[in-house]
Parts: C-alpha cells; sequence; structure tokens
C-alpha cells in the first residue's frame, strides 16, 4: 500500500472514458507523454494490457471492461469526499445547538435568537444551558456549541469574538419611591439590596465601589439568579443592580423601571467563545453570525438609561 497512488484510478477512468491517451490528455490536463507513462504504471500495476490498439483506435480489455464501472464509482466517491463542502442554506439544517448562557442574557439575546431561528432555520433546536464550570472541555467535546458571556482566560485553542460591551443598571419597582425622582447616591446606598448569586455571595466589587465613598450597603436578599432578583424587585421596594442588557428585557416582563447607577462602575466585554472545529459547520456558521448580529441590534436599539 506505500507505493499505492490513487491518482492512477482518475488516470485510468480517464483511458476508459475517452478510448484514447491524447484526448483523456486533454481532460486530466497533462501532455500526450504524460499520460502515456501513467497508462504505463496502470498496465503495471493491474498486470492487464488495459487498451489495446484496434485499427486506428484503442480498445478496452475484458479486464479493463470488468473494473469501468466500479473505476468509476470510486474516482466519483472520492471526488465528493475531498471537494470543498457546499453551504447548507438554514432552512435545511436539522441539528440541536447547545448555548452556554447566563440568565441575564437569555431573556432578550436568547429570545430573539429563538424567534430568529424559527424563521430562518426551523429545523433546529436551541438548548440553552446554564453557567458553571466554563470549562473547555465541553466547547472542544462539542457538549456546548457555543459559550455566551464574560470570558476568562480559555487558552489559545478556543475561538473568541467579541460581541459588544455592557454596563450595570439599578432594577426598581415602578412603585416603590426609589422610581421617581432623581436616584442619588445616598439613596441608592441607603436603599434594600437583592444580590444574585449562584454561590450565595453577599459581596460583590459594588461594595467596594460604595465603601470609598463611606457607606455600606445592606444586602436584604440572595437569589441564585438574575430572573429570581428581578422577580423579587418587582414585589418589594428593594433594588439590584444587574447587567442593563438584562435590565431593559426585565423591565419588559415586568412592573419595572431601569435606572442609572449612580456610581462609575465600568463596562464589560461581552464575547462568544467556540471550538476551531466548528468554524466551517454550517450550523454553527450560522448560530454565531446571527448572535453577533442581533447583540448588535440590541445595542443599536437600546433606549439610554437615564438617572
Amino acid at each position: 500500500m506505500a507505493d499505492l497512488d490513487l491518482n492512477l484510478l482518475v488516470a485510468l477512468d480517464a483511458l476508459l472514458r475517452e478510448g484514447s491517451v491524447a484526448r483523456a490528455a486533454e481532460r486530466l490536463h497533462l501532455s500526450a507523454p504524460a499520460m502515456s507513462r501513467t497508462l504505463t504504471r496502470i498496465r503495471d500495476t493491474l498486470g492487464d494490457p488495459v487498451l489495446v490498439r484496434a485499427g486506428r483506435g484503442l480498445v478496452p480489455t475484458p479486464r479493463a471492461l470488468a473494473l469501468q464501472e466500479q473505476v468509476r464509482e470510486v474516482v466519483r466517491e472520492a471526488t465528493a469526499l475531498l471537494a470543498p463542502g457546499t453551504p447548507t442554506p438554514p432552512a435545511q439544517l436539522t441539528r440541536t445547538l447547545t448555548v452556554r448562557v447566563n440568565d441575564g442574557i437569555i431573556p432578550l439575546l436568547g429570545a430573539a435568537l429563538y424567534q430568529r431561528a424559527r424563521e430562518e432555520a426551523p429545523g433546529l433546536t436551541l438548548r440553552f444551558v446554564a453557567e458553571g464550570t466554563e470549562d473547555v472541555e465541553a466547547l472542544r467535546d462539542g457538549d456546548v456549541d457555543l459559550d455566551i458571556g464574560v470570558q476568562g482566560a480559555l487558552g489559545p485553542e478556543i475561538r473568541v469574538q467579541r460581541l459588544g460591551e455592557d454596563s450595570f443598571a439599578v432594577l426598581v419597582a415602578r412603585t416603590s419611591p426609589l422610581a421617581r425622582g432623581r436616584l442619588t447616591l445616598a439613596r441608592f446606598a441607603h436603599a434594600e439590596f437583592i444580590v444574585a448569586s449562584r454561590r450565595g455571595m453577599t459581596r460583590n466589587p459594588l461594595d467596594a465601589l460604595l465603601e470609598r465613598q463611606g457607606h455600606v450597603r445592606r444586602v436584604t436578599g440572595v437569589v441564585p439568579n438574575l430572573l429570581a432578583a428581578a422577580a423579587l424587585v418587582a414585589r418589594t421596594e428593594a433594588i439590584a443592580v444587574v447587567p442593563s442588557v438584562f435590565a431593559r428585557s426585565a423591565a419588559a416582563l415586568m412592573p419595572l423601571r431601569v435606572r442609572a447607577v449612580p456610581l462609575e462602575t465600568g463596562a464589560f466585554i461581552v464575547a462568544q467563545a467556540w471550538h476551531p472545529r466548528f468554524d466551517r459547520d454550517p450550523a454553527h456558521v450560522w448560530l454565531r453570525g446571527t448572535v453577533k448580529a442581533l447583540w448588535a441590534e440590541m445595542i443599536r436599539d437600546a433606549t439610554p438609561v437615564r438617572p
């Protein structure tokens, strides 16, 4: 097998189709002498003349005739196997795509992605899984197709594409006194706070920012996710500091108002990450492109958060 040259099958197919060394050479963009040398190699490999002279032309031997259809099929399959993949239209995609994302992104971006999939790629099933152990292995093994969020150190093998920036905002019930008037630092610092933390932590970087301003906040509730925090805020006079993208989507679903944080909390980068083995996968290409386009639309159409 070390000396096997599969190009001989391509040449043999051309010779049997054309019944002429010159025409076979033209078909394969070779010179006639090169095709003659290839025919000699084919004869040596098969131990058969393959083509013999009959008058002014060449005719295939019985062995060549017996191989003709099989050779043609092998060449066809090999050509299809090695040809560049043909892009699959989104409407023809049938697959489950797993997106790892926190619950703060699902109400707006996730809902928009789901709706776009129903319109453009109805054969796809979107499976959203919660953040947890943000391991590279899940991306590498294909258990997670796409990870959306604030990306940490994922290693050089993982592709990371920036979607854009987000910042923090304050959620407050529409009926709360804090929904009216200017939300000053003093009013903000003396409010009751709901904190969303998967690990049940009561402190986060906001505490250090407040303490530098001489304030200590009071955390009166800790919940495991942002949706739970929004639900509690909507029914109480407590507030929650959450990502702006989530705040806008929560305010569209619940009786909440979005207010600006009266502190400089800074922005953070949201990105999507995937393993490079999915770079050219048609469903994955559609998913990444759609997520990026939807994020751009969300940021473009966002109403500025007012104090």
